[in-house]
């Protein structure tokens, strides 16, 4: 009774009481119970893991940017571990730019369409490009089976990353600092990168001209959709509701719409090393603007804003030669749009 007593007093003094306890499955009840009283979405974590929240693995030096005090790990990438890796794809070319694809573990449908489309060039506007797919783990299936099949598939194509952390919705954070970490790690010769949903159609071509461009920046740079002064959402019915105790502010600094941008591949490091010190949520687009923020920078504009969008109204063959990226509704628009965009001919 005692101790819940003091249980209880503790949540009630501070909400960061979570970031620092032991989450397994021992204690998995009683943070599902917490988060109810909070009504503010939380991250998930494997049932096969123990995650400790409070600890991380050895890293490099922080840059001179990381400021002192209280530092958060929940979403730190390196509490988590590959179980299948590209360890050698960047050691074996020095890619230009490295698309990175966050996709859940069973869309296998998702992954095909990307490699008959956007994804199955090596090399564009005689620059090499590599396109890889992030996955986590889903806490519905079976852990074993699951890991085989992925295994499977990546003996295939030989460009699946498997992390251990829980696929899902809220844990969209962890999953891209994940990529960033990847990047970071595996794949720092790499000039640019961008992180993409798989329901995205992406004209490659004219990405890799715009980053050609001798006047766009090689250090710092993150561009795509861009959002400013978002206000933040307070209503906990809404899946981007975010409390006050989680950020305080009214409006969030620029970020980057998550379904797309692209970024100079000096910035993985940076971000991963900054998250350290900022409370993690998970709006991962959000939290890119707010690394950012810390590390006093901020997006940059595209170029052409034009050129990158969301949903499409309709599909043109010579809207679409022009643009970056749309958002889709389906991978058979992909399919078939890309089909219709290369076939021989002016497209306008």
């Amino acid at each position: 009774m005692c101790i819940m007593l003091f249980v209880l007093c503790y949540i009630s003094d501070s909400f960061s009481w979570w970031e620092s306890f032991q989450l397994n499955d021992r204690y998995q009840k009683f943070f599902n119970w917490t988060t109810e009283v909070y009504s503010s979405p939380v991250y998930q974590v494997h049932p096969k893991l123990s995650v400790i929240l409070n600890e991380t693995h050895a890293t490099t030096n922080p840059p001179p940017t990381t400021p002192p005090g209280p530092q958060y790990h929940v979403a730190f990438p390196q509490n988590y571990h590959f179980s299948l890796d590209q360890a050698d794809t960047c050691k074996n070319k020095t890619p230009f730019l490295v698309l990175m694809v966050p996709v859940a573990p069973d869309n296998v449908e998702a992954r095909n369409a990307i490699r008959q489309t956007w994804g199955k060039a090596e090399v564009v506007q005689g620059e090499v490009v590599l396109t890889l797919f992030m996955l986590g783990l889903s806490g519905q299936a079976d852990v074993e089976k699951q890991q085989e099949k992925i295994q499977h598939e990546n003996l295939q194509h030989q460009d699946l990353i498997l992390s251990d952390f829980l696929d899902s919705y809220f844990n969209l954070t962890i999953k891209t600092m994940v990529i960033m970490d990847w990047l970071a790690t595996h794949c720092n010769n790499a000039a640019y990168a961008m992180k993409i949903d798989s329901d995205m159609f992406l004209n490659v071509d004219n990405l890799v001209i715009t980053l050609k461009k001798p006047e766009l920046p090689k250090v710092n740079y993150l561009t795509g959709m861009l959002m400013w002064n978002s206000e933040v959402i307070r209503l906990n019915s809404s899946k981007w509701y975010v409390s006050e105790e989680v950020y305080p502010y009214p409006t969030y600094p620029p970020y980057p719409l998550g379904a797309g941008y692209v970024f100079s591949n000096d910035l993985p490091g940076k971000l991963v090393e900054i998250s350290k010190t900022i409370t993690p949520f998970n709006i991962e687009d959000v939290y890119i603007g707010m690394c950012l923020k810390r590390l006093g920078l901020s997006p940059s504009s595209p170029p052409d804003p034009s050129q990158f969008n969301d949903y499409h109204r309709g599909y043109n063959r010579c809207m679409f030669s022009k643009v970056i990226t749309y958002i889709l509704n389906s991978t058979e628009e992909l399919v078939n749009f890309w089909t219709d965009l290369k076939k021989p001919g002016s497209p306008c």
